[in-house]
């Protein structure tokens, strides 16, 4: 009798470990089925990435790669909310599970994918420098002991520092502070992805985008780190392959006058 109590416990106890180990495998991609939409970061200061019109619409590349995804993944690409995010914060709204995952003219660099993973590149940018129209800047090297202005949570920190020595660094949190502060002459230059300047060129002609890029920065979707983000990039990673083949990734950045 003993021995038939014991061999039932061990039952009980497998299907009940089962049981959790099967809760356990709910997955980020299963979430978002779940949930009937998808929760994306975008920027809203980075023409023409992402930004908003007056009427408080998101647009941009990146913008429309998400409802691309949301399509892919749900069938409609209305079915996508967008959050705000800045480069200062986007980590942490992903992290703190904000967002689903992150669309922001995020670079990736062995320091991210230690903390995060990584789509497929959807585009490459490169950094490049921003100046007032007469500046007598002209390269990086120019930059030696004068102010150079970057945005916190960017890769042009340790880019210039990397580039330049006697360097002085002034932060902000968003691109519209930074492009103020350039205005005001606070900084020589802004250092950043040729992507974001050049929407900041476009529309004001009294500063200058400089032609020469000094690094490559693939742009990619970003996701929380962990067996849970698996299906989920791969999924994307399949919808970022087909939309790249079939040439709408090309049309879209052709519409936005991005160059390829």
């Amino acid at each position: 009798m003993l021995k038939k109590l014991v061999i039932l416990f061990c039952l009980i106890l497998f299907v009940c470990t089962g049981c959790g180990k099967k809760e356990e495998t709910v997955n980020d991609l299963e979430t978002i089925l779940g949930r009937g939409s998808l929760i994306v970061g975008v920027k809203t200061d980075t023409y023409p990435f992402g930004y908003t019109n007056a009427k408080g619409d998101y647009l941009g590349y990146d913008v429309e790669l998400a409802k691309l995804i949301a399509k892919g993944l749900l069938g409609d690409e209305n079915k996508v909310k967008f959050v705000p995010v800045s480069a200062y914060d986007r980590i942490m709204k992903l992290e703190s599970n904000d967002v689903d995952m992150i669309i922001a003219t995020m670079s990736v660099t062995p320091q991210r994918q230690e903390i995060l993973d990584f789509s497929t590149s959807y585009y490459t940018a490169g950094q490049a420098l921003l100046v007032k129209k007469g500046s007598k800047i002209r390269s990086i090297k120019d930059l030696k002991d004068k102010r150079v202005i970057i945005v916190f949570g960017s890769t042009s920190e340790r880019s210039i520092r990397e580039a330049v020595v006697n360097v002085g660094i002034i932060g902000y949190k968003t691109y519209t502070e930074a492009y103020k502060a350039l205005k005001q002459g606070k900084g020589e230059a802004i250092v950043a992805d040729d992507t974001i300047l050049y929407g900041l060129a476009y529309k004001d002609k009294d500063v200058v985008l400089l032609p020469k890029r000094y690094s490559k920065e693939p742009y990619a979707v970003a996701f929380r780190k962990g067996k849970e983000s698996k299906q989920l990039i791969k999924a994307v990673n399949e919808i970022i392959e087909t939309e790249a083949r079939n040439g709408t990734l090309k049309k879209i950045q052709k519409d936005l006058g991005i160059k390829g």
